[in-house]
C-alpha cells in the first residue's frame, strides 16, 4: 500500500491516497483507491484529486556558495601515519612497528618514511 498526496473532494482534507491492491486468488486484479481522512472510494485514476506538485522556492544560487575550501597544501596529508611504511593495521589495532605502539591513521611523528606501493591497501599483520 503507497500513498500520494490529495485534496479530498468528499471532505476537503490534505491527505494522502491510499492504493490498496485487490486480488483474485493470487493475482492482482485492480487497486482500490482511497481518502486516508474520511474512506471515500474514487472509481479510478482519472477521478483522484491530487494536490498539485509545488515547486520550492530557489533561496541560494551558485554565487551564494563559498569557495572550495583546502585544508592541506599539496602532499600535505600524505605525512601522517596512514601512508608511512611502518604503519601496520589489522581487525583490533592500528599499530606503528617503528615505535611498537599502538596508533590512529591521522596521527603524525617526524620519523615519518612514505610507504612504497601502497595503492590504497593497508598492510595486514
Amino acid at each position: 500500500m503507497s500513498a500520494v498526496e490529495i485534496i479530498c473532494q468528499n471532505c476537503g482534507a490534505d491527505t494522502s491516497l491510499n492504493r490498496e491492491a485487490i486480488y483474485g486468488g493470487f493475482s492482482k486484479i485492480g487497486e482500490r483507491l482511497t481518502c486516508s481522512s474520511c474512506g471515500i472510494e474514487y472509481a479510478s485514476e482519472e477521478e483522484v484529486p491530487f494536490k498539485p506538485e509545488t515547486i520550492a522556492p530557489v533561496i541560494f544560487t551558485e554565487a551564494d556558495r563559498s569557495t572550495k575550501v583546502e585544508i592541506f597544501d599539496e602532499g600535505e596529508n600524505k605525512q601522517i601515519c596512514h601512508y608511512c611504511a611502518n604503519y601496520i593495521v589489522n581487525p583490533f589495532t592500528q599499530f606503528c612497528a617503528r615505535h611498537k605502539k599502538e596508533i590512529q591513521s591521522t596521527d603524525t611523528c617526524g620519523l615519518f618514511v612514505a610507504a612504497e606501493d601502497k595503492n590504497g591497501v593497508d598492510k595486514l599483520l
